[in-house]
């Protein structure tokens, strides 16, 4: 039997659903942080942030997440609710242009029953998905293959956000 080694995924089942006491919020401690690259932190922006989910589905795989620490939508701002909104469209035409995905998994899991990894700071997810991306490592080896390092796509997000919001805004 071939096996492929994954220990980040090793390290999420060991940790999920368990009380990590003492532990900050992974997300504002990335966003306290000054080093971006090492924390994915992809892009700042004023009432919100976006990182590279650490434990991803696909590659590409972003989070939209508030500066404020918040275990629900009901408790941000409307001005951060629709950052957060508008963010989702400008990163999906963002990921359009670095990765040609073919569809989107879009949405939040909200508390630990839904499936929220991190139930305390609400976040949104955006999945590039492409035709064939799932396969039968999955279901057979409990594996995800990720195609493309994390660092390669941070990369290639950055740069296709600085051309994306380079371009004149067009009205039809």
């Amino acid at each position: 039997m071939d096996r492929l080694w994954s220990p980040w995924r090793s390290q999420y089942i060991q940790t999920f659903g368990t009380e990590q006491e003492g532990r900050g919020c992974v997300f504002c401690e990335a966003l306290a942080s000054s080093d971006d690259d090492n924390r994915y932190l992809v892009r700042r922006h004023q009432h919100c942030f976006t990182m590279l989910n650490l434990y991803p589905y696909n590659s590409g795989h972003l989070l939209i997440i508030p500066k404020l620490h918040t275990a629900t939508y009901a408790d941000l701002s409307i001005e951060a609710y629709r950052e957060m909104t508008e963010l989702l469209r400008d990163w999906m035409a963002v990921l359009d242009r670095a990765m040609h995905p073919q569809g989107y998994n879009i949405g939040s899991n909200i508390g630990r029953v839904g499936g929220a990894g991190i139930d305390q700071h609400v976040h949104m997810h955006i999945v590039p998905r492409w035709s064939g991306d799932a396969n039968f490592m999955p279901v057979i080896a409990d594996t995800k293959v990720i195609s493309e390092s994390m660092d390669d796509t941070m990369r290639k997000l950055r740069e296709a956000f600085d051309a994306v919001h380079s371009r004149p805004v067009v009205d039809d």
